[in-house]
Formats: C-alpha cells, structure tokens, sequence
C-alpha cells in the first residue's frame, strides 16, 4: 500500500511520510485466533454487518470500537459482548486517490472513553498499545454524548461539502464552511432532546456555538494552508462516497423523528436524498 501521510505525533507541522507499506490481509476470522485487539473503524452504517461478523469469532480479544456512532452505543455493537468493548475514536484521517495512495493525517492524539464509568483492565490495555505507539490519548467519561456531538458536527459539514460535490472543496471556502457551522450549530437542539447534556461538552461544541464571522475565516485558513488538516480534506474528494450521506440521512431523520427544525440540513437534503428507483 503506497502511503503519503502527514504525522504530527512528534512535529507541531507534522512530518511528510512517503513509503510503500507492506499490508497483510486476512480474508478469514476462526473463533480461535489469539490476537489481543480487534480494532473495529469501519463507516457507521456497516456497524451492524461488522458486529455480526465478529460476534461469533471475539475469542479472547477486546474489541475496539473507533469510529462513529448515532445509536445508543450498546445496541450499536449487537451481539458482541459488552465486557470486551473499547471505545474510542480515531483523530484526522484520509482516504484513497484516483492513483491507489492513501493520502491523509495523523494527529498527535487519539480520543478514548467510557460511558460514565471507570476503563476496565481491558480498556486500560488497549489505551496503553496507543501510548506505546507515540500518541497521546484524550479521555471522554460522557462517551456516548461525545460521539454524538462529533457526529452532528459531521453531518453539519458534510451537508455543505455534499452540496458542492465533496468534502475536499470545501477547504479554503469561508461561505460554504460558514454554512457547514451553522448548520452544525442548528443541531445542537436535537442533541438536547435526545438527552445529551452539553454542559459536560462544552469543548467539543465550542465551535459551533462561537460566532462564524471568526471561525468560518480561520477553518478556512487551516483546510487550505494547515497540512494536516488540508491533507485530511483534501482526501475527501470522492463524489460518490456513502458515509457522508448516511451521516445526512440518518441527523435528518432523527431530527423529524423528534420534531427539531434544521432548515439548513433540510435545504442540503437534495444532495444525499437517496434516489427514488421504481
């Protein structure tokens, strides 16, 4: 696999990485394989296929679930046995060119948590792999809140980048993420009625919440000239990528399922409405 990364774990600007990584796939799980941790990132609306698969085949490992979430968090992970879950969540990211490189960003930490109560020694373990490879961790006890925070984040952004064809042109676009903001910020009522008390995130909603005439101009900035943030955009460039409509899709249903008004979700829905075939 070629990689063109960008790491920060260890530089504030972050170090260029440019290799040919040797992967090895594995096309088959038994139930008595000896791996420690089975680390499960994959888009959230595979969730429930990855589950099943995994259900019967845990063995001994503790998996780590690290990706994004809009369900209750414990009927997200199906069949698996709670008692051998982690969660956390992965910082940056990338994806795949035209070209088969995967082009992207790895910050200097990763975010962890718990849903209000103490990591168990599996937990523990699994923080200390990611330490040992360099990273810092950040912890979150209100996990379920914090995944659903960064998703309706997402799904702010993503409305927009969706409208303009992908996630990538909306680097530099001050109007367009100025409208991914807000469109954010209009979510933060639907997080409430679904119980959410954003008391306990203040950081993570600061930025929706803080006046768009100052962040929208400093977003841009970093997604076009910030390498690592510009590099992990600019990897969005699939115009037919899913995930970020299921991200729309699900925020929108679940806003009129509770009866929350998101005109500016709404306005975007021709961008991810799925095609009426038939």
């Amino acid at each position: 696999m070629d990689l063109d990364l960008i790491d920060m774990r260890r530089r504030v600007w972050g170090q260029r990485v440019v290799e040919r990584w040797p992967v090895r796939y594995r096309e088959a799980l038994e139930p008595d394989h000896d791996f420690d941790v089975i680390v499960l990132s994959v888009p959230h609306h595979r969730l429930p296929e990855a589950t099943a698969f995994l259900s019967p085949r845990v063995g001994q490992a503790t998996v780590l679930v690290f990706g994004n979430i809009w369900t209750e968090p414990l009927a997200a992970i199906g069949a698996l046995p709670v008692d051998r879950i982690a969660w956390g969540f992965p910082q940056a990211g990338g994806g795949f060119g035209a070209d088969g490189v995967l082009r992207g960003g790895l910050l200097s930490s990763v975010v962890f948590g718990t849903l209000d109560r103490p990591p168990t020694d599996r937990e523990r373990a699994v923080r200390r792999a990611f330490r040992e490879a360099g990273l810092r961790l950040k912890e979150h006890p209100d996990f379920r809140g914090w995944l659903w925070v960064h998703f309706v984040s997402d799904a702010g952004l993503f409305s927009q980048g969706l409208r303009l064809g992908s996630l990538s042109k909306l680097a530099g676009a001050t109007r367009d993420l100025r409208e991914g903001l807000l469109a954010g910020r209009e979510l933060l009522p639907l997080l409430k009625a679904r119980g959410v008390d954003l008391r306990r995130h203040r950081g993570g909603v600061m930025l929706l919440r803080a006046p768009t005439w100052l962040t929208a101009p400093v977003l841009a900035w970093l997604t076009a000239h910030f390498e690592p943030v510009r590099a992990n955009f600019a990897a969005h460039s699939d115009p037919d990528a899913e995930e970020p409509r299921e991200v729309c899709r699900d925020t929108l249903a679940e806003a009129r399922r509770l009866g929350v008004a998101v005109p500016r979700l709404e306005a975007a829905e021709p961008s991810f409405a799925r095609e009426v075939t038939g």
